[in-house]
């Protein structure tokens, strides 16, 4: 071949390729068959016009090419030569990749999958690329082989960054699809570090467990990442929680005595003895085990007050929110656990500031607003952040607040965190009534940064410290002023500058042991307009209940079933002939009715006047089925909250044991603000005495549940309108302290 010739045919390859690029694929085609003739040993042409021809929607004619080039040579020749088509297909399935021409590179890849229908990696591929084009089920994991060539006793020559790359795309994309766990399973085999798998896996469990609410799953993953790293403390720690919240309480218990274990410092120490208090306190009626885990649990605390750890982690500082959560449970003395959580939480807030002070810098930038700027000009930004905006306590009961906020006055955002992916009317009703209102997952950045942005003026939190994340966002204190408001007792974090109380749900002396400014509003603390009632799916016959029968009822989870509570309920039961004990609330029920059992055997109660009721799935029932009962007993020290409103708002007497912390005081701020004093008890003794009473004097309960009747159009507990109005000026009041600089 002449130099002259040589150099055209260089001309010709090099604008074949150009046009191919431009996508002139005529020209191109004209090019390449041009070389053909000119070249008809060199392969790569008829490769390059079969590409030209698939890319112009002939696909016949693409195969017809590559077959004919192919049929021209020897085994080992043609073993060669398709492995170099399928490496000028896949080159141009990567230029589309990164082109996005996602649909192009699908079509293209899948001719290499009818050329080598074995290549793994192109497979994987496939399935990145049906993704990106929202076409992916799970079933194409079977129907394109990917699962059974992983699962292959020889193996497959597969890359492992694609590899994870794809399952943590999937997981994203459609955790929930077919075969999906079967595919995060095969995975397994071909993962040299586990901690990169677990980095990919371990959220997606979390995400399935608390969004998508699949306990099932959500336990199958985290045990997979468990095969590669049996020892794992923050897997373990996850599905400590997952078992519990399945309702798989030994396991949830076990796995945390696992975690305490390899504990490796103080923190993680506090957090998985956490664990272990929250199983059996789930479950209840595993008191005396409780106990001696909640004296070794306080003595850790004691021990982290005592040694101020700082520049922990993250995931260990976070861990020390929730390990205050069970102290109200079994003691009423805010005077001492008060100061115990205010000091862990002060411990919290500093390693926060320390791994988080760009963003806190960041925040406290805002400029202050000049006096007078509100309300003259402008309406209040409020930001309401809570994992509760749903089919939850929280959830029924701030709902009113939000329905009467005054919009030409206040501007109100919902920051949602954990919000659930299943169908919740609930949520949906806070979406379509506030200004602005966002779904966000567990990261506290995401969410911070949007209060921020949003330029709230006063957050409210309605999780103190029930959810890590919420006492994370208001750590970093991303509006000037924060408040807390009832999802729970005040958290004692430092950057919270109110908690919102009542006259009477704490009592005069309490901001001595709060370092949170207590702001009382001036009747109640909680209103409500009301509350949804079906139909009842209980009777008396069914229990096996006598008509003439006095009931007493208690409904609360396992949380709360004190025996010591238990044992005063067993008395008053002895005392009223004809009466019968129903029982209900989540737990475990074996052991929630052993406990009961024991107390009654040993209280002189004979077991057959208990009843043990199942759960009802819709909260409207369940306020329905209160009507069964004559007299509600409430519990101590912890008492009901949206229970004790529910048993108001059904009209049924309820004796209550008033005590000094928050969390024993809920019941009685309710009765006193709908004028209810009989039932009200302030020593053991009288609870006994009250729940005697009521139990005998039908006179009585008919002239409480007519003053309850009476009360749902004057009493201030249900006047929720009124309620938001009060709110409303505690926010004015609040924010002019703050511009005037002396909150």
């Amino acid at each position: 071949m002449t130099k002259s010739s040589s150099t055209l045919l260089a001309n010709w390859q090099q604008q074949a390729e150009q046009s191919l690029i431009k996508g002139d694929y005529s020209k191109a085609a004209r090019l390449y068959e041009q070389l053909i003739e000119a070249e008809p040993n060199i392969k790569s042409h008829y490769w390059n016009l079969g590409l030209v021809l698939l890319l112009q929607g002939q696909e016949a004619e693409a195969q017809i090419t590559w077959l004919l080039a192919l049929g021209e040579g020897e085994p080992e020749q043609i073993d060669l030569w398709t492995i170099e088509l399928i490496q000028v297909l896949q080159t141009e399935a990567e230029r589309r990749e990164e082109l996005a021409d996602y649909s192009v590179a699908w079509a293209i890849r899948q001719h290499i999958r009818e050329i080598s229908p074995n290549d793994i990696n192109n497979l994987l591929q496939i399935i990145q690329l049906s993704i990106q084009l929202e076409t992916f089920t799970g079933a194409d994991l079977t129907s394109l082989g990917v699962i059974q060539l992983l699962q292959s006793e020889q193996g497959v020559d597969v890359k492992p960054d694609l590899l994870l790359q794809v399952l943590r795309n999937i997981l994203d994309y459609a955790p929930l699809a077919p075969s999906v766990f079967e595919f995060a399973e095969s995975c397994l085999a071909y993962i040299n570090e586990p901690s990169e798998f677990i980095q990919v896996v371990l959220p997606v469990a979390v995400r399935i467990a608390y969004f998508v609410k699949i306990l099932d799953l959500a336990i199958r993953l985290a045990e997979l990442c468990l095969r590669l790293d049996a020892h794992r403390i923050d897997v373990l720690a996850h599905l400590a929680s997952f078992y519990q919240n399945a309702t798989q309480y030994d396991k949830g218990i076990e796995t945390g005595k696992l975690c305490l274990s390899l504990a490796q410092n103080l923190p993680q120490q506090i957090y998985s003895s956490h664990l272990i208090l929250r199983g059996l306190m789930s479950a209840g009626g595993r008191w005396q085990e409780a106990v001696s885990v909640f004296q070794h649990h306080t003595s850790l605390l004691s021990r982290l007050i005592q040694e101020k750890p700082m520049f922990m982690p993250q995931g260990d500082t976070l861990g020390l929110f929730n390990s205050i959560f069970f102290l109200p449970y079994f003691r009423d003395d805010p005077k001492t656990t008060r100061p115990l959580q205010n000091q862990v939480a002060q411990v919290a807030q500093a390693n926060i500031k320390l791994y988080a002070k760009e963003y806190i810098d960041q925040y406290n930038q805002r400029s202050i607003p000049k006096q007078g700027v509100f309300p003259a000009t402008q309406p209040l930004k409020i930001g309401y952040l809570s994992h509760c905006f749903g089919m939850h306590s929280v959830g029924w009961l701030a709902r009113w607040v939000f329905k009467y906020h005054d919009c030409d006055r206040f501007q109100v955002h919902a920051y949602m965190i954990n919000n659930s992916q299943n169908n919740d009317p609930i949520e949906q009703w806070y979406i379509n009534n506030t200004l602005k209102a966002y779904k966000f997952g567990m990261y506290c950045k995401e969410i911070a940064d949007q209060i921020y942005n949003d330029e709230i003026d006063l957050l409210i939190d309605l999780d103190s410290i029930t959810l890590d994340v919420s006492c994370e966002v208001m750590a970093l204190k991303p509006a000037p002023v924060q408040v807390t408001w009832l999802g729970w007792d005040a958290s004692g974090l430092p950057s919270i500058d109110y908690f919102i109380a009542d006259p009477y749900v704490l009592p005069d002396s309490a901001q001595d042991y709060y370092t949170e400014k207590i702001w009382r509003l001036p009747q109640t603390y909680i209103a409500i307009d009301g509350f949804e009632v079906a139909v009842p799916d209980i009777r008396r016959d069914q229990l096996d209940i006598p008509s003439d029968a006095v009931v007493y009822l208690s409904t609360q989870r396992g949380f709360k079933r004190h025996p010591d509570t238990a044992r005063l309920q067993m008395r008053i039961i002895k005392e009223v002939p004809n009466s019968y004990f129903l029982i209900k609330g989540y737990g475990d029920k074996d052991s929630i009715k052993n406990f009961f059992i024991q107390i009654a055997e040993e209280e002189g109660v004979n077991c057959d006047r208990l009843r043990f009721l199942p759960d009802v799935s819709l909260e409207a029932t369940h306020r329905a089925n209160l009507g069964i009962a004559d007299v509600v007993l409430d519990t101590y020290p912890y008492n009901g909250a949206t229970t004790t409103l529910e048993t108001l708002w059904m009209c049924i007497p309820i004796v209550t044991r008033v005590g000094e912390q928050f969390a024993a005081r809920n019941s009685y701020t309710m009765m006193m603000n709908v004028g209810v004093t009989e039932g009200i008890a302030w020593t053991d003794e009288e609870y006994v005495e009250w729940g005697i009473r009521l139990g005998k004097d039908a006179a009585l309960r008919q002239q409480i549940s007519w003053k309850l009747r009476q009360s749902k159009h004057t009493s201030p507990l249900w006047n929720a309108k009124q309620f938001t109005r009060e709110m409303e000026t505690a926010y004015e009041q609040m924010w002019a302290k703050y511009v005037e600089g002396s909150k």
